[in-house]
């Protein structure tokens, strides 16, 4: 997850994803009101284009940079991308599931997968602490003293 033409790892504005986890808490929050397995698909892909293709070309990435960023002062620093799109995938990974729950009639599936994935991006919206940030983080230092990093 690095600059395909540098090899050096993309920097973003953390302002950014805490962005993103604001939107992300809010449709969560619908989708658990509505049981909306449609819903909770298309923040599924929202996740999916985060995680593979990188922040900037999230939606949520999009209205950042077009409405948010213009109207605040620059970032104090800039962080490494790998771990909030690692967070992203996890975030795929639960509203696919809570989704598949929804959308096949599986609704407790679909209201745990969700609730914890709410759970997460509250975390990040309200305190600007990213649990996937934090498991990405532990992963790279266990794979480190493993000799794989």
């Amino acid at each position: 997850m690095s600059s395909p033409t540098s090899g050096v790892p993309v920097r973003v504005d953390p302002r950014g994803p805490r962005f993103a986890a604001v939107l992300t808490t809010l449709v969560l929050l619908v989708v658990l009101v509505t049981a909306s397995g449609a819903l909770l698909a298309a923040q599924a892909v929202v996740f999916a284009v985060a995680a593979g293709l990188g922040l900037r070309f999230s939606p949520y990435g999009w209205l950042f940079r077009r409405f948010v960023r213009p109207r605040l002062g620059p970032p104090a620093e800039l962080e490494d991308e790998r771990p909030p799109r690692f967070a992203q995938a996890v975030g795929f990974t639960f509203a696919a599931v809570g989704a598949l729950g929804y959308l096949t009639g599986a609704t407790w599936l679909g209201i745990a997968a969700t609730g914890l994935a709410l759970a997460a991006a509250f975390l990040n919206a309200a305190f600007g602490y990213c649990l996937g940030c934090e498991v990405y983080l532990v992963a790279v230092r266990g794979r480190a003293r493993l000799g794989h990093g």
